[in-house]
């Protein structure tokens, strides 16, 4: 389109038509429920959901160009398939017409692209079932069934054990760094009780990493298993994995699983991520080592506070010390790891 800058396009005009129901056409939802993350907007129709990810640039990804963006849908697709084969539908451009508007669907220039997706039903997504008393014991035990299959066909990770220890230790590293900016107001030494159990543990527990790497432990997995990203339906789906960034997706399973129990404990049930873990063990045949399970949950307690910190700084929909709040609780839950681990 001569003249027209298809970079240039502005977000919120895009956001502006994506929450009308008259831009869906025969699918004629009743209303558009339009909700924001850090980096996408959610279109919720009555029975799809449409992610527009947002132009950001940051250090561990590139969403700022329409070629990027449409590149980083197809590898969400695909990816996410390998646990909600039917949940991800495909990918839908948002196109400027001749007559300078914007429209879903094949009808002119491509400005955006969106990932669609089957709603799922609220009330079985787990933090929701958490939040309300608990989900059924047979559901989790699905559910472990499945990670478990899922880790055994995923592609090994090239790493030797000296490059995946120097990753756990750098993250580390990086996360007590970050929390211990003055601008969070979490103390100078926020994270270093933490820490130094963590980083003396990973010094000991050299034979024993060594070893999960030599035994193809290491795998391509989700990279952010939380309890909001898994459906139990009859058979559970898990949805929203890293898809931006390969290396964060290499990972033990007991870390993906170490930092699913955590979550579930935040949320008030200690028992989902037990059993979680047991299913895992009895499918695998992995030994589970009960203090590489603890090092992991701290390791992942860091990260989340290192996180929930950074957004603090984010424009969004939640305040500030929303955050902060929680980039506390995690920190907490740091420490009580770290005390478990000597």
């Amino acid at each position: 389109m001569p003249g027209i800058d298809l970079e240039a396009v502005p977000l919120a005009d895009k956001v502006a038509v994506l929450s009308r129901p008259e831009t869906y056409g025969a699918e004629r939802p009743e209303q558009v429920l339009a909700l924001q993350t850090h980096m996408a907007w959610l279109f919720f129709t009555e029975r799809r959901v449409r992610k527009l990810k947002k132009p950001v640039r940051y250090a561990f990804l590139d969403f700022g160009t329409v070629a990027r963006r449409r590149a980083v849908c197809e590898a969400e697709v695909r990816l996410n398939r390998r646990l909600a084969a039917d949940v991800y539908h495909g990918l839908a451009p948002l196109t400027l017409t001749a007559d300078h508007r914007l429209r879903l669907g094949p009808y002119g220039e491509v400005v955006d692209w969106l990932v669609v997706m089957r709603r799922l039903p609220e009330v079985l997504m787990l933090d929701r079932l958490l939040r309300a008393g608990g989900p059924d014991r047979a559901p989790i035990e699905r559910l472990g069934t499945k990670l478990a299959a899922f880790y055994a066909g995923a592609p090994r990770a090239p790493l030797t054990p000296e490059a995946y220890r120097e990753r756990l230790r750098a993250g580390l590293e990086e996360s007590a760094r970050e929390l211990r900016q003055p601008a969070y107001g979490l103390g100078p030494d926020a994270a270093d009780a933490a820490l130094g159990p963590a980083l003396e543990f990973l010094e000991r527990a050299r034979p024993m990493i060594a070893a999960r790497v030599a035994e193809g432990r290491i795998v391509e997995g989700h990279g952010d298993l939380r309890p909001e990203h898994i459906c139990l339906e009859p058979e559970p789906v898990v949805i929203d994995c890293l898809e931006f960034n390969r290396a964060l997706r290499l990972v033990d399973p007991l870390d993906e699983l170490a930092y699913l129990a955590l979550e579930c404990e935040l949320l008030g049930d200690r028992t989902v991520g037990e059993r979680l873990i047991a299913c895992y063990a009895a499918a695998s045949g992995d030994a589970v080592p009960e203090r590489l399970l603890v090092f992991y949950c701290c390791a992942r307690a860091l990260l989340r506070a290192r996180l929930m910190a950074l957004h603090s700084h984010e424009p969004g929909d939640r305040p500030r010390d929303h955050y902060l709040r929680h980039a506390r609780a995690y920190l907490d839950q740091a420490r009580r790891c770290a005390d478990a681990l000597p």
